[in-house]
């Protein structure tokens, strides 16, 4: 008895942990205009990430505002290892275009180091 009662708090702190994990993770869903923006709270020594698959010739307008200084990334994955399109540590703000030359899914994400939550606001942009 104890020890299927164990099994099963065991599987509902797996099930919890790996939704708390997805909660993190963001489907980029383009507006017909070619926008898409999101804001987020992020809890120290957590991350929020938003993602979403781009082709050869995208041209993508980004900027961000966080309340403290968050570790800032653009990634991908080729095989094990993630390619970096920028990558910037401790800053509150950022701003340029990424322009694609691989087709992937596309990763910004924003790391909170810090010791209270961070605000987290982006806006990506299509661009012609």
């Amino acid at each position: 008895m104890q020890t299927a009662r164990f099994a099963m708090t065991a599987i509902a702190l797996v099930t919890a942990s790996q939704a708390f994990a997805a909660s993190h993770i963001v489907e980029i869903a383009w507006s017909r205009d070619g926008a898409f923006a999101h804001g987020a709270n992020v809890e120290p020594g957590r991350f929020v990430e938003l993602c979403g698959k781009l082709a050869p010739g995208d041209s993508i307008r980004w900027e961000f505002a966080a309340s403290v200084p968050v570790d800032f990334n653009i990634h991908y994955h080729v095989g094990k290892e993630a390619e970096f399109p920028a990558k910037q540590a401790q800053v509150s703000s950022g701003q340029d275009t990424l322009r694609v030359a691989v087709r992937e899914d596309y990763c910004w994400m924003w790391s909170n180091k810090s010791s209270g939550p961070a605000r987290v606001d982006v806006r990506l942009q299509r661009q012609n």
